[in-house]
């Protein structure tokens, strides 16, 4: 029995992060988005910045747009952009992924972060 609730507390407390995105607010994470703008387009067919588009950011290879100079940290991350993984990444980039070109550091407001993933799921549609 105290396996399987040692088990169920670490399941729950592993998908905080993840429950946390689900629960974002998509509306108000469009707002958060105002500050990514400055590198940032997310309109479907967008252009490049600074940084690439994210239109469709959930569920993309990292490191996947064409025409867009990704560092090798982010090329050969080797994994694809879930809520989990922009979780992590947009909370401390730098920590994150270590020798990405991101010069940001970060939404550390859980709640802006989990807003700023909901609208970024909803723009990945």
């Amino acid at each position: 029995m105290r396996k399987i609730l040692l088990a169920s507390v670490i399941l729950i407390s592993g998908g905080t992060a993840a429950a946390q995105a689900a629960d974002g607010d998509a509306a108000a994470g469009k707002s958060v988005f105002n500050t990514c703008k400055a590198c940032h387009t997310i309109e479907a067919g967008g252009p490049n910045r600074v940084g690439p588009n994210l239109h469709g950011i959930v569920g993309r290879k990292a490191g996947s747009v064409d025409g867009f100079s990704y560092s090798a940290a982010v090329k050969d991350a080797g994994y694809t952009w879930d809520e989990q993984k922009l979780d992590t990444y947009l909370k401390d980039p730098k920590a994150a992924l270590p020798g990405n070109k991101m010069a940001f550091a970060g939404v550390k407001d859980d709640t802006k972060r989990a807003d700023l993933i909901a609208y970024l799921k909803s723009e990945s549609k």
